[in-house]
């Protein structure tokens, strides 16, 4: 089950986010929303999963392309598994790296009024 509250909380973290700072690893998201284990990572998860749901169904950029792994430069594998199933980003792997950077662009565009 999804917390609507913790969605919020996490889309008002991410929208302070600037193109000189862009990225939150998912830990870094959880102690900035006071989460203590266990399931921190999982809760956050499924609340970035919510917004993700939220912006395509409104039309938006994916505000939770900014949440990276630690263990990398982009978002897990269930971001982008989730972007494929909403129709946002193309199945070939191949590409994913282009369309996530290119989803970023979009969310700092809309961050910034443009």
């Amino acid at each position: 089950m999804t917390d609507p509250a913790l969605a919020k909380r996490i889309r008002e973290i991410l929208a302070g986010r600037n193109a000189g700072d862009p990225f939150i690893t998912y830990q870094a998201l959880a102690s900035a929303l006071g989460l203590q284990p266990p399931g921190t990572i999982q809760r956050v998860a499924a609340a970035l999963e919510q917004t993700m749901r939220e912006d395509v169904a409104a039309g938006r950029p994916m505000i939770a392309a900014l949440v990276i792994s630690r263990a990398g430069d982009m978002p897990r594998l269930g971001f982008f598994d989730l972007a494929m199933a909403l129709g946002r980003f193309p199945e070939d792997p191949a590409q994913h790296r282009g369309a996530w950077q290119a989803e970023c662009a979009a969310v700092f565009r809309m961050l910034n009024g443009a």
